[in-house]
């Protein structure tokens, strides 16, 4: 499910122990620093390693995948962030052109995040090579230790993108047709063989979203899950126990099980785990050194910032939920990486590194949800108020936030998270970070404003869908 909280009254304020980190940022050729001031902001041109690297070889996707070794682990899939209002409205990017990131307002939407709750928070800008991070807050309540930018964390439904990459390869293969039935693959799974993968990756299969009735409860509700193994059946089985929502394509409703099924997929069509495949086919082609799918173990490998759940009751305590299965989203939400990695992933992804160009102008392509977002396969769109629109995903898991885009070509991506869940004013505010990273600093406020910008080419009104779609 989209984790967004359900109405909750604002946290309080952080005690001394969520006191705000140094924001740091490193540089190597350009570093902003003003003695004797606040927090300094670097913009760097990042080590050769944070650069993707040229594949000089065939990706794997290129060809039948060879038997892989299993993965370390399984993985949960996790539950996407729902969509966040825009911050206030900027001036219009010129065309082909975008305004310089505005490391100030980063900085300042972070510190925000933190003070309304969140123990840590960071954000990582890379423009064509030169990097803008910027961290406040703790990574550890109980040790004090700082956040930093090199920490590894839990994406959430970020994972749902880098399956459906997965599938996309397997369409290249000519091993996908991604309009024929599941049931063509998965025989027997689904309840209706109008539902196709595309609309599994798209979220219009009308299945009904198994984790909105897990975490009807926050806290008990993952307490009774955090060390849990499920298989892929016992969650599409959750799922049907439930009346669908739509028939098949007829409209957007977001749902873990799309991507639980996508895992079903893609074990089916390759003989191997998720894990396996996400590893030969994305993590080391781009080597992504601080990216796993861990599942069904439960700790974060390496140097990683703890994540904590805010419970529903004002004034409880926050939860640490660092250690779990995540065994309730796996291919929908398990996977673990750093702000570099997802920012390189992306970046490759949209730069047509990882599919064949009409794979990904499909995964790009995108149904309306709302007047300024759209979901295409596995790929939000985001149409911010300076006029560029963006691509990614967001991400909620337990402890941690997520928002993950890049522009349209790949040159400029945006990776920031927030060391919570569960907590609405936080994941409201950190979506301002997307107008800090491609909008720049916003002008003086003026009366009136622009009118509705109009979607871009690339989204389309889904078939039969009678008025609008919820997000």
């Amino acid at each position: 499910m989209d984790l967004a909280p359900r109405t909750r009254p604002a946290p309080r304020p952080p005690g001394p122990a969520a006191r705000r980190a140094p924001v740091r940022t490193t540089a190597l050729l350009l570093t902003l620093l003003t003695p004797l001031t606040p927090p300094a902001i670097t913009l760097l041109a990042p080590p050769a390693h944070a650069a993707p690297p040229a594949l000089t070889a065939p990706p794997a996707h290129a060809a039948s995948a060879a038997p892989a070794a299993p993965p370390t682990a399984s993985a949960s899939p996790v539950a996407s962030a729902p969509p966040v209002p825009s911050a206030p409205p900027v001036a219009p990017a010129s065309a082909g052109t975008l305004p310089s990131p505005d490391p100030a307002g980063l900085r300042a939407v972070l510190d925000a995040a933190v003070g309304r709750g969140a123990p840590g928070a960071t954000a990582r800008i890379d423009d064509r090579g030169t990097v803008t991070e910027v961290t406040v807050g703790l990574a550890d309540r109980r040790t004090g230790r700082v956040l930093d930018g090199r920490d590894r964390f839990r994406i959430g439904s970020v994972t749902k993108t880098f399956s459906a990459v997965v599938l996309m390869q397997l369409a290249d293969e000519g091993r996908l047709d991604l309009d024929a039935p599941v049931n063509r693959y998965l025989p027997g799974l689904l309840p209706d063989d109008a539902i196709t993968v595309r609309h599994v990756l798209g979220h219009r299969s009308g299945l009904y979203d198994y984790a909105d009735r897990l975490f009807a409860r926050t806290v008990p509700g993952f307490e009774a899950v955090r060390t849990r193994v499920f298989t892929y059946r016992e969650l599409v089985d959750l799922s049907l126990r439930h009346p669908r929502l739509n028939r098949p394509g007829a409209a957007y409703s977001y749902a873990n099980t799309n991507f639980v099924v996508a895992g079903m997929l893609i074990e089916r069509l390759t003989g191997h785990p998720v894990g396996a495949e996400l590893r030969e086919r994305v993590f080391r082609p781009l080597r992504l050194r601080d990216t796993f799918y861990v599942h069904p173990g439960t700790a974060i490998p390496g140097r990683h910032a703890r994540g904590y759940l805010t419970p529903d009751r004002p004034g409880d305590a926050l939860v640490d939920a660092t250690e779990q299965t995540v065994s309730w989203a796996q291919s929908a939400g398990a996977v673990v990486s750093s702000t570099r990695d997802v920012g390189t992933f992306l970046s490759a992804l949209l730069s047509g590194r990882l599919t064949s160009p009409a794979r990904l102008r499909e995964m790009r392509r995108t149904v309306r949800v709302s007047d300024t977002q759209g979901y295409g396969l596995g790929l939000r769109r985001r149409d911010l108020p300076c006029g560029v629109s963006v691509y990614g995903h967001t991400g909620a898991v337990q402890g941690y936030y997520t928002y993950a885009f890049a522009t349209k070509d790949g040159r400029r991506s945006l990776t920031a998270f927030a060391t919570t869940s569960n907590n609405g004013p936080v994941l409201d505010t950190l979506a301002g970070t997307l107008d800090s990273a491609f909008c720049g600093k916003p002008p003086p406020r003026r009366t009136g404003g622009p009118g509705t910008r109009p979607a871009p080419p690339d989204v389309v009104a889904p078939p039969d869908v009678v008025g609008p779609t919820a997000s």
